[in-house]
């Protein structure tokens, strides 16, 4: 099955997170899904949403709350995992287009997750690790942070570091002008038109 690849979802995720080891009978669990289309042809963003997700399997410590900036009040309100999954997949077509995250990470939990609850994988197996990416475009050594990554790229960070919504807003910004930089170097000339496809 071909997938889509004008619009693009960039997706962070936020997890329940502790300062050392989970309390025992807790485990880490996917509290906050941020959305983010990109045009990817355009290179603009086009909307921007926060999935908030109710934890089942852990609560959320102090130090989580401070670092994402998500109390339990507010996550109280949040939906199910299998419903976040399926929004995913129903508004935003997730299994039908390619996918990007901010390194492998997202991907992973969300993996385990599904596997964990018998809820079905909402996307598709086409996925950029825009990080993987960013650190071979630009000839460095290791991966880089996604601040980094922005700051070295000159795109300005929006919103709060650790809130999946802003995290996955400024991470489609950088993939966004990493494709920009890579088609100004290629030359137009050199991109079939879709019509030629």
């Amino acid at each position: 099955m071909s997938r889509n690849t004008g619009h693009l979802l960039v997706i962070d995720v936020e997890s329940t997170c502790w300062e050392g080891a989970p309390p025992e009978g807790q485990e880490p669990e996917i509290i906050e899904i941020g959305v983010c289309l990109l045009d990817a042809r355009r290179g603009e963003r086009l909307s921007r949403e926060s999935i908030l997700v109710r934890p089942e399997r852990s609560t959320i410590s102090a130090f989580c709350a401070q670092l994402t900036s998500l109390t339990p009040a507010r996550l109280e309100h949040g939906v199910s995992f299998d419903r976040a999954c399926a929004i995913l997949r129903r508004k935003y077509g997730a299994p039908h287009r390619v996918w990007a995250s901010y390194g492998g990470d997202d991907r992973r939990k969300f993996e385990r997750q599904c596997t964990a609850r018998g809820v079905a994988y909402p996307f598709g197996a086409s996925h950029i690790d825009i990080k993987s990416l960013f650190a071979l475009l630009y000839g460095l050594p290791h991966e880089v942070g996604l601040l980094s990554a922005l700051e070295m790229v000159g795109v300005p960070v929006e919103g709060t570091h650790h809130r999946g919504a802003d995290d996955a807003w400024n991470a489609a910004g950088l993939l966004a002008t990493l494709l920009a930089r890579w088609r100004q170097a290629v030359g137009d000339e050199a991109i079939p038109h879709t019509e030629e496809l």
